[in-house]
């Protein structure tokens, strides 16, 4: 029986393509794992890796006929939805019949949703109210400026998935080769977006994907001495681009922002060679100190309060005057509320539901 890989995608209409990942613990984990995974493998950096990719055979493998799926794909509501003035999309694009990846549109981090994070918590047309049910508007929305769309990658990210276990081993080359010809494809089921001027967005590992996926592109259009995708440009905030070089920003940061001893990043800074990449245990020790100063923090804003539900419980110490905390942190606790039984939203989307019976990858179980 053929296997299939598909992506699923979902579209705002009113195109970027936005790599995102969580503003939690979630992404951070997701990234420290993948990290010291390379450390102990004894990988080179992630830029240097890239550097010597050749990427001359990453030409899409699997391109379809399109006609009609955009019909199909179209969202007349969501789950919960207020009224909208905008049109929304998604569906699944097969980027591998063989193998049977699929992703979903949305945006994503090394393990993390990008439809439950990027859309639904960061820069997408809803928010999740606190009922983790319905739906209000995000006034702040992208697609207010922009046609989005978000991109569910690598395959069995989110709701993307594969009825192949080895497809799940995967790593930037095909990632970039996946959301290539899910592009492609992407582009056949919307022919109305193929001369408009298309922009890649990101943050975090999308420092990888994001240059990546861009230099593909350009390198296709190039053979083909032709426009395929009529890329102008990238945007990628707080890059994660080289592990070496970019975990000596990290505890650099904590230093220069009171975080850290002097003790500590002086012995960082002695026994840590961040040009070599050559992290001995005495580095790692020290390494895990600065961790450890740091205390309980929000990473993506150190001055900002944590947002500790029982804080915000009646009657809890530190309950009054937690306004701010409870808007911070509400998308983290509600969607996945939302996303606890994904085929109630996935049966909106003409998506298939038999890989649904499990979690969403990218949230931890203890939310599903």
């Amino acid at each position: 029986m053929a296997q299939m890989s598909n992506f699923l995608f979902i579209v705002f209409s009113l195109y970027l393509v936005g790599f995102s990942v969580a503003s939690n613990d979630n992404q951070i984990t997701n990234l420290n794992k993948l990290i010291k995974s390379r450390k102990s493998a004894g990988n080179p950096s992630h830029a240097e890796s890239w550097t010597k990719q050749d990427i001359s055979n990453l030409s899409p493998a699997y391109i379809v006929p399109q006609e009609g799926s955009m019909e199909a794909d179209k969202i007349d509501k969501l789950p919960g939805q207020p009224e909208a003035d905008f049109d929304h999309y998604a569906g699944y694009v097969t980027v591998d019949a063989e193998a049977g990846r699929a992703l979903i549109s949305v945006s994503t981090g090394p393990g993390c949703s990008s439809f439950g994070f990027g859309a639904m918590e960061e820069l997408g047309p809803f928010r999740v109210n606190s009922d983790g049910k319905t739906l209000y508007q995000n006034d702040y929305a992208w697609n207010n400026v922009a046609n989005v769309i978000f991109l569910e990658s690598p395959a069995g990210v989110g709701f993307s998935y594969s009825n192949r276990s080895s497809d799940y081993t995967t790593g930037d080359k095909q990632t970039a080769k996946d959301s290539y010809t899910f592009l492609i494809n992407w582009l056949n089921r919307f022919p109305q977006y193929k001369t408009r001027d298309f922009f890649i967005t990101g943050e975090s590992y999308a420092g990888h994907y994001v240059p990546q996926l861009a230099s593909l592109i350009l390198s296709e259009n190039k053979k083909t001495n032709e426009t395929v995708i009529n890329i102008k440009g990238i945007a990628i905030g707080n890059a994660w681009i080289d592990d070496t070089t970019d975990t000596k920003g990290i505890y650099d940061y904590y230093w220069t922002h009171a975080l850290n001893s002097d003790e500590t990043n002086a012995g960082i800074n002695k026994y840590c060679d961040y040009i070599s990449g050559n992290f001995s245990d005495t580095c790692e020790e020290y390494q895990s100190q600065g961790d450890d100063e740091c205390g309980e923090i929000d990473i993506y804003n150190i001055y900002a309060p944590l947002c500790d539900v029982d804080a915000q419980k009646p009657g809890s110490p530190g309950s009054k005057n937690q306004g701010t905390l409870t808007r911070i942190q509400s998308a983290q606790e509600r969607t996945p509320a939302l996303l606890k039984k994904p085929w109630r939203l996935m049966k909106k989307i003409t998506a298939p539901t038999r890989h649904l019976e499990g979690k969403v990858q990218g949230f931890e179980s203890e939310d599903l």
